[in-house]
This record gives C-alpha cells, sequence and structure tokens, in this order.
C-alpha cells in the first residue's frame, strides 16, 4: 500500500490528472495566471513568438500594473501601455495603476482558493499559498505558454513539514515568524521544497498573519509554502470566491523529506541586517542602529492590520524621531479605502508620513520614494538585498511593522516591546 499525499502532491495530483508523488514531472492545468508590467512585456512577447493568437480563458490570465504605479520614466510608460494594449486586444484581466499590487489583488479577489494552482510570473507568487493552493512564481516564458495552454509542466516538490505550537507574545508579529524561518533555514534552506505550514500555532493565524509566512517562502528558496484549509479560511473568501471550493489537508501517512518545530511563544521580534534576507538576529543584536527612513506597505506588510498596529505604537510614542522619513504605500485601493475611511491614515499623515500610491512602491526600486547614498532604512518588506531598493549603496533592515514603528519613533531599531501602545 503506497504512502499518503502531502497537500501539494494532493493538488498536482487533482490538476493533472495523475498520481503524482514528489520528484515527478507533471503538467498540470492552472486556475489562473499572473503577469506584471514587470514580467508581463516579455511575456508578451514570447506569446507572439509562440505564435499565440488567443487566451485558454481571458477571465483567468490577468495582469497587474503595479511595479511602475506612476511610471517613474517614459521607459517605464511604455511597458505599461505594451500591456494594457495586450489586455484590449485578448480580453485579460488588467488591474491599472493604483489599484494594488496583483499578489494582493489575487487574494481580495477571489482569484486564488483551496485546492487551486496559481502560478505568476514574479517570485512572490508563493503568498497565495496561505488558502490552501499550490502558488509559485514562474518565468514570463511559462507564463506566455500557460496563457495560450491553460497549463504548465511542474516538478512535484518535496515537502518540509513546519509546525507551529503557541501563540505569538505581544510586540511579535507574522513577519518574525517568517524572518526567523529564514535565518533558520538559510536563503535555499528549501530549495525547490513545499513548505506545509501546520500545527496549532498555524491554525491560530489569522488569514492576513498566514499570507506574510507563505509570502516569503520563496526566500528560503521553497517552491512554494502553504497552509490547510480551516474556518479562517473559509470566512476570508466568503463574498470573494466566485464558486465552491474543497479544501485540501495531508494525509496523517503522508511523507516529509524534513520536519520542523516552532514554539511561537518563544519567539522574539527579529531583523534581518543587510545585504541578505536570512542574515536574521533577535532584535537584541541590532538596537541602537540609526534609521533615515522607514517603509510600511510591500505585499508582505501592506495590508490593514499592519498599518494600524504601526500607527497604534508611533501614536504612543510621539510620532516620527526628527530626520526619520516614514512613507507609508498600502497594498491595494481596498486597503487604502478601508483606512482612510477608519482614519488610520490621515493619522499617521499627521504624524508626517508620506503616503503613496498602492503598488509595489520602493520597495523594489523601480519608483517611489529613494534612498541616498549610505542611507539606512528599516522596511516591512521581504527582500533587502544591495540595490533592491534602488541604491547599491543604502542599506535595508527588514522587520515587522511594530518593529518599523518602533524605530520610527526611537530614530534607531528599536524593539517594539518597549514601547508602550
Amino acid at each position: 500500500m503506497s504512502a499518503g499525499k502531502t497537500i501539494s502532491e494532493k493538488i498536482l495530483s487533482a490538476k493533472s490528472a495523475t498520481d503524482a508523488r514528489a520528484g515527478d514531472l507533471v503538467v498540470a492545468a492552472v486556475d489562473a495566471v499572473l503577469g506584471t508590467d514587470a514580467s508581463g512585456p516579455m511575456a508578451i512577447d514570447y506569446f507572439r513568438q509562440m505564435g499565440g493568437e488567443e487566451l485558454f480563458d481571458p477571465a483567468r490570465v490577468i495582469f497587474a500594473l503595479d511595479h511602475y504605479a506612476p511610471a517613474p520614466t517614459a521607459a517605464s510608460a511604455v511597458l505599461l501601455d505594451i500591456t494594457r494594449d495586450f489586455c484590449r486586444r485578448t480580453g485579460a484581466l488588467i488591474y491599472e495603476v493604483g489599484e494594488g499590487i496583483g499578489h494582493q489583488l489575487i487574494v481580495e479577489k477571489g482569484h486564488a482558493r483551496p485546492g487551486g494552482l496559481v502560478v505568476g510570473a514574479d517570485s512572490h507568487a508563493v503568498t497565495y499559498g496561505a488558502l490552501n493552493a499550490f502558488a509559485t512564481g514562474i518565468g514570463s516564458s511559462d507564463l506566455a505558454a500557460a496563457m495560450i495552454s491553460g497549463r504548465i509542466w511542474l516538478r512535484v516538490p518535496e515537502s518540509i513539514r513546519v509546525s507551529f505550537s503557541g501563540a505569538l507574545m505581544p510586540g511579535v508579529q507574522a513577519k518574525d515568524i517568517a524572518l526567523h524561518l529564514c535565518g533558520r533555514l538559510g536563503a535555499d534552506g528549501a530549495a525547490y521544497k513545499a513548505l506545509e505550514f501546520d500545527g496549532p500555532g498555524a491554525a491560530a493565524l489569522d488569514l492576513e498573519e498566514r499570507l506574510v509566512v507563505a509570502n516569503m517562502a520563496v526566500e528560503m528558496g521553497a517552491k512554494n509554502g502553504i497552509f490547510a484549509t480551516d474556518a479562517e479560511t473559509e470566512g476570508y473568501l466568503a463574498g470573494r470566491a466566485d464558486g465552491p471550493f474543497d479544501g485540501v489537508v495531508a494525509d496523517a501517512d503522508a511523507v516529509y523529506v524534513g520536519e520542523l518545530a516552532l514554539a511561537l511563544g518563544a519567539l522574539v521580534p527579529q531583523v534581518a541586517r543587510p545585504h541578505l534576507v536570512d542574515n536574521v538576529v533577535d532584535i537584541t543584536e541590532t538596537l541602537g542602529q540609526p534609521v533615515d527612513m522607514v517603509y510600511l506597505g510591500t505585499c508582505t506588510g501592506g495590508r490593514a492590520g499592519d498599518f494600524r498596529q504601526a500607527r497604534d505604537v508611533l501614536k504612543a510614542g510621539g510620532g516620527p524621531a526628527s530626520g526619520v522619513r516614514l512613507v507609508v504605500t498600502p497594498a491595494s485601493a481596498s486597503v487604502e479605502r478601508e483606512l482612510t475611511e477608519d482614519g488610520t491614515f490621515a493619522d499617521l499623515q499627521a504624524m508626517g508620513a508620506i503616503l503613496q500610491m498602492p503598488g509595489c512602491g520602493s520597495c523594489c526600486g523601480t519608483c517611489g520614494v529613494g534612498l541616498g547614498d549610505g542611507e539606512r532604512v528599516i522596511s516591512t518588506a521581504n527582500r533587502n538585498f544591495k540595490g533592491r531598493m534602488g541604491n547599491p549603496k543604502a542599506a535595508i533592515f527588514l522587520a515587522s511593522p511594530l518593529t518599523c514603528a518602533a524605530s520610527a519613533v526611537a530614530g534607531r531599531i528599536a524593539d517594539p516591546r518597549q514601547v508602550s501602545s
């Protein structure tokens, strides 16, 4: 009798109509594909070279204009127009400049759902694994082929079971979980593996927290990161998903190539130091490092809860220290509306925050507020390699929204547990 299957094996079996096991090569049907203004124009060129004329399903081919939002140069404006023209001609769904980051929109708009296979020509497509979907990043040529055929070839990944127990302590957030795992596994410790997050601690995380953890799976080299479906998942998708879905759980006798346990209650705030995302330490090792800019946003830290929690710390501490630029970029227009209506953004702007258009903003250095030579930023983003935010002479620290807010108050890296809220 054969062994049971992991969540990833089950989804890829269903999507390929085969008995897929780790290590197998499968050709699988996709439920949705995502391109961006950064990856889309190249995919469109490949689409033409492949003889593409029609999309396999225009409703399931999605483009987001998020990396150049707004376009900072004439050359980047051309990329946006190439994408717009393609979507007009083919009927592909397009999210315009200002609507937000593609990854956030895929989740918000119900394009990813339990048991689905969603691919995107951007590495952080792994985010959708928070919704029990097999989600992974692909190249522009693979995106073009998927747009034509509705299928993609994949090697079924081996899975590492990551079990969370307990609950996070005050001042510690999901970003600290993700950073800790990056430091523990290393940048390639899960190379082409599926990270399957489970245990009572995982079940206790809300959907926004799960998105953060799944988003950073790729920073450990993982092919995907995935959670099981539960009431939290179903509650989030109520009113978002336009059709039925079936959640997928691992078999009790599923085979894993590794297992990792993390007691959430023992975790303290984490910081990734320049210039590697796995250069992670407990916050005590970075306390007092000066910062010039604090960045709140991105597909990792740009959701409503992130900004509300950061706002509370900033207000408790009397606002940003003199000389610290506080830059705020909501992940989507929906987040922007919600936080405008409840006064959160008014509070942040009253404290001197620079509010940017929904989108990727300064995260990848393609638009938005930049950094000067020698400047230091602490950010809620997911990457900090040299030049990531546009200037290789700047230094990027990564941390949670609470740690970033506390650091803005102090003008240096500070422990959020020491700022009363």
